[in-house]
């Protein structure tokens, strides 16, 4: 809805209840221009130097400079060792089977619940 819809809405509004119509779009907004330039002239004359917008970005521009010297000044941790790369399954080695002493394989072990009553 553009500012003309919403006027006209506000005035059928209006009408309806008995009250005066809105003023029109655009009606107040040299006024309103205006106004807001002699505010911002008003408010540059009461306030700090350091409190208007140039101020502020310096001590913010001095804020962060300081705060990338102070980084720049500690010393930097220690490296961390990276732990060995897990064998993958070509470098796993295999499984060699047990012997006995007479050099007959030695059959695997089971489990408990694999054994039979």
């Amino acid at each position: 809805m553009n500012a003309a819809q919403q006027h006209l809405l506000d005035s059928y509004r209006a009408a309806q209840r008995g009250e005066a119509a809105p003023p029109a779009p655009g009606t107040h907004t040299l006024r309103t221009a205006r106004e807001i330039q002699q505010w911002r002239r008003f408010y540059a004359v009461v306030t700090e130097p350091a409190d208007r917008l140039p101020g502020r970005i310096r001590g913010a521009v001095r804020w962060v400079a300081a705060g990338l010297l102070r980084l720049s000044r500690r010393p930097l941790p220690p490296p961390r060792p990276t732990p060995p790369p897990a064998p993958t399954s070509a470098q796993a080695p295999t499984p060699t089977p047990t012997t006995r002493p007479d050099d007959t394989p030695q059959p695997i072990p089971r489990l408990r619940s694999d054994a039979a009553p």
